[in-house]
């Protein structure tokens, strides 16, 4: 999480749209239910049609999305107003669905977390940007997600992974 006008972020994009990556963003305002969360990841990132609108679906989708015609490339999605999201009562379950389908995607496994033979690595990242609340802000409701681990640097909070395990759909 960080704040939107963070040069940081201009700068990372630039670069990775520089190197052919790919940068998706979706709204805040549509993510605050969990059904309206999935129909915008399914419909901004081309999820297949068997997409299952749940948690573990969308964790398997994510960094299963190498494998819709994007090879070994780097895929950030932008949270625009994440501001919105400080106080969905999902919000850290959905964080460590993002955290686990990042280190899925980053370490080449498969859903069952047998590594793909076939298909590189890649880098997947997600980045709430925050128009009025500070990161900081974030940490609590952030690490109540299952398995989450959060640190606040140079004003950015970031959230990692620190156990792997099934989130309940």
């Amino acid at each position: 999480m960080t704040r939107e006008d963070d040069p940081w972020i201009v700068a990372e994009v630039a670069e990775l749209r520089k190197q052919g990556g790919r940068v998706a963003k979706l709204h805040a305002h549509e993510l605050r239910q969990p059904a309206s969360l999935f129909a915008a990841f399914a419909r901004e990132l081309s999820f297949p049609g068997y997409f299952g609108h749940n948690w573990d679906a969308l964790v398997d989708c994510l960094h299963d999305w190498h494998g819709h015609d994007a090879a070994d490339q780097t895929l950030v999605v932008l949270i625009e107003e994440a501001d919105e999201l400080i106080d969905a009562e999902f919000l850290g379950l959905f964080v460590s669905a993002l955290c686990q389908a990042a280190w899925h995607a980053n370490r080449q496994l498969d859903a069952d977390g047998i590594p793909h033979e076939d298909r590189p690595p890649f880098a997947l990242h997600f980045v709430f940007l925050l128009a009025r609340a500070e990161p900081a802000a974030w940490a609590e409701p952030v690490a109540a997600g299952p398995d989450v681990r959060v640190a606040l640097t140079v004003g950015r909070l970031s959230a990692t992974l620190i156990g792997e395990t099934a989130i309940d759909s």
